[in-house]
C-alpha cells in the first residue's frame, strides 16, 4: 500500500535537522537502525528476522555513529512496522527527533566557539588577587565555556522536549500566531501553546525553581490560565519535578482558580501515560521517564572529582573515573547559536 501524505512526511522530514556546519542528517543505515530498535522495542522481532537482537543499545553507547543497521531497505521496513502498529509512526518521529538532537550537540560540542578573555575579562575584577592572573584567566575561561554549551543544552532541549511530549500523547505544540488562545491584557497578541489537545492547553514544565523571574515575566506564568478561559480552553499545568516551593503552589492555585487541571510529578507522567496510549506511552518510559529518573536517583550532594584539560584544539574532561573527549573542530568566534525556528514544531509531525 505504501506510505499516506501523513506518514511519507514523517519519513522525509525525520532524515534532517538544521543547517550550516552543525546540520545532521539520518543515512538509509541510520533509519534502518531507529526502526530496528523500535521493532525490538515493541516486541515485534518475530515479524523482522532482518532486524538482529540485540541491536546497539540507543543509550549507553560511547559512539552515536555506532548506531546503524546497514544493509536492509530502511522505508521498506518502516512501511512493514506501521502495518504491525499503526501508532509506530509518531514513535519513530519521536525518536528520531531525540537521536538528532543528541547528533546535533555532539556538532555543538565540537563546534561551540571557545570564549575570548574579551569577552569575560572585566569579570575577573570581582576574583582578582584570588589567584594569580594566569589562573584567574584561565578560570573565568573555563567558567564561560562550560556556561555556553550548557546554556546551548538547554536550548536545544527546549526545541526538543516540548514538541516530543506533545505529539507522544496525541496534541500538537502551537506558536504564538497560530495559536487560539488571545493574552486578555492584549487580545491582538496571543499565547504560544506547548500542547493544544481538544479543548486543554497545556504548559509543560520539567522543573519550577523557587528563584524569582522579573515581575513581567511571573505575571506571564499567572496569566496563563486566564488567557486559557477567557479564550475558550481548559488550561492545564504539568510539572514533571516534584520538589514543592512556593512558586509552584502559587502557580498551581492560579491554574485551579480558573477551573484548570494541575499535574505534578508522578501524577504528572501517568497522565501523560494514560493520553499516550500503549505504544507511545513506552516510548516516553523508555527514552524520556527512565533516563531523568536514574539520573535523579544518582544525583548526591558529593560531586565527584571534575578535571578539564585542553590539547591543541580537543578537550577532555575527566569525572570521577569517566572520561569525556571531545575532539574539537572550531568555529570562528563570532558564531552565534541559531535561532528557534517558527516551524520548530513541525520536527515531530503529527
Amino acid at each position: 500500500m505504501g506510505l499516506t501524505r501523513t506518514q511519507q512526511t514523517i519519513w522525509e522530514k525525520s532524515r534532517l535537522l538544521g543547517a550550516g556546519e552543525q546540520a545532521v542528517q539520518l543515512t538509509d543505515a541510520v533509519c534502518a537502525y531507529l526502526v530496528g530498535r523500535i521493532v525490538l522495542d515493541l516486541g515485534l522481532e518475530e515479524k523482522f528476522p532482518e532486524v538482529p537482537d540485540p541491536l546497539p543499545p540507543f543509550f549507553d553507547v560511547g559512539d552515536l555513529d555506532a548506531l546503524v543497521l546497514p544493509g536492509v531497505d530502511a522505508q521498506a521496513l518502516f512501511e512493514r512496522l506501521l502495518k504491525a502498529d499503526s501508532d509506530a509512526d509518531t514513535y519513530y518521529a519521536c525518536l528520531a527527533a531525540l537521536h538528532k538532537a543528541r547528533l546535533k550537540y555532539e556538532s555543538i560540542l565540537k563546534t561551540q566557539p571557545l570564549p575570548t578573555l574579551e569577552q569575560v575579562g572585566p569579570r575577573g575584577l570581582l576574583q582578582f588577587g584570588k589567584l594569580s592572573p594566569a589562573g584567574l584567566a584561565g578560570f573565568l575561561f573555563w567558567r564561560k565555556w562550560f556556561f555556553d554549551i550548557d546554556n546551548r543544552a538547554g536550548q536545544e532541549t527546549g526545541y526538543l522536549f516540548e514538541p516530543v511530549i506533545a505529539y507522544a500523547v496525541g496534541g500538537l505544540p502551537v506558536p504564538a500566531k497560530k495559536s487560539p488562545v488571545k493574552r486578555h491584557r492584549d487580545a491582538r497578541k496571543r499565547r504560544q501553546i506547548d500542547c493544544l489537545l481538544g479543548k486543554r492547553a497545556y504548559e509543560f514544565k520539567i522543573r519550577l525553581t523557587i528563584a524569582a523571574s522579573g515581575q513581567g515575566r511571573w505575571r506571564e506564568e499567572l496569566d496563563y490560565p486566564i488567557d486559557c478561559k477567557k479564550s475558550g480552553y481548559i488550561p492545564v499545568l504539568l510539572v514533571l519535578d516534584s520538589t514543592p516551593n512556593p512558586k509552584l503552589d502559587e502557580l498551581s492555585r492560579a491554574f485551579k482558580a480558573r477551573r484548570g487541571e494541575v499535574y505534578v510529578g508522578n501524577d504528572a507522567w501517568n497522565h501523560l501515560e494514560s493520553l499516550a496510549g500503549p505504544t507511545m506511552a513506552r516510548f516516553l518510559a523508555k527514552y524520556v521517564r527512565d533516563p531523568i529518573r536514574q539520573l535523579l536517583d544518582q544525583a548526591t550532594p558529593a560531586l565527584p572529582e571534575l578535571l578539564a584539560k585542553m590539547a591543541g584544539t580537543d578537550i577532555s574532561i575527566t569525572i570521577g573515573q569517566e572520561l569525556l573527549h571531545i575532539s574539537r573542530r572550531p568555529q570562528s568566534p563570532d558564531g552565534e547559536p541559531e535561532a528557534l525556528p517558527e516551524d520548530v514544531g513541525d520536527e515531530v509531525p503529527g
